[in-house]
């Protein structure tokens, strides 16, 4: 213990700190503090360039605004130039949402519907994804590196899965952008809270 408590004065210290004491020591026991010094700092660089961990899941965009639709209530309304989500809500409002849509040449539109949800879900690239960007390993484990961030909801079509997904993202600042490969990402906040509010099977429209 005391050996232990030693050597972390010593690294905060640096190397002032090793040339008061090592002096006092025999020329082993230098070469080995030497050492045991220098591996404790290697160790301490390594974790100061560890990726910090999101501590929030980021803001809450949600808002209820005005909006008469044909659609029935609890619809999934998404817009790729305004950059929304709107779920439709009775009495002629909606709840929009801020989102991130696909960057050039990424965009669709169509109708889909949910197919199943995940809560803090694995991530596993296509391989049309991995073919233009060989580097991306077959699975991110769920987390907070996890692209898909807290929750997805993934977009089905005709009984099959399109591989588009509503989902979070753990970079909340990247919200209202044009970057993804055709998903559609909300904060983790936004996406935690539409996940309790959207059955499986809710229709999702995707327009211009």
């Amino acid at each position: 213990m005391i050996r232990r408590l030693l050597i972390c004065a010593l690294v905060m210290l640096g190397p002032l700190g090793l040339g008061l004491i090592a002096p006092a020591m025999a020329a082993s026991e230098r070469g080995l503090l030497r050492d045991t010094v220098a591996g404790e700092r290697i160790i301490l660089a390594q974790a100061r360039n560890v990726k910090s961990v999101p501590r929030s899941h980021g803001p809450t965009t949600r808002e209820v605004i005005a909006y008469p639709s044909n659609e029935k209530p609890g619809t999934i309304l998404i817009s790729n130039g305004k950059r929304e989500l709107l779920v439709v809500l009775p009495g002629g409002k909606a709840a929009r949402y801020d989102i991130s849509v696909g960057r050039d040449g990424f965009t669709w539109t169509g109708t889909t519907y949910v197919g199943r949800k995940a809560k803090w879900p694995e991530w596993r690239p296509p391989a049309e994804m991995r073919k233009r960007d060989p580097s991306l390993p077959d699975m991110v484990p769920s987390g907070p590196y996890n692209p898909l961030g807290a929750r997805a909801l993934y977009l089905y079509s005709n009984g099959g899965d399109t591989l588009y997904r509503i989902h979070g993202t753990n970079n909340a600042p990247s919200i209202g952008n044009f970057e993804t490969s055709g998903c559609f990402r909300l904060t983790n906040a936004d996406v935690m809270e539409l996940f309790e509010n959207v059955p499986v099977g809710t229709k999702v429209i995707v327009k211009e």
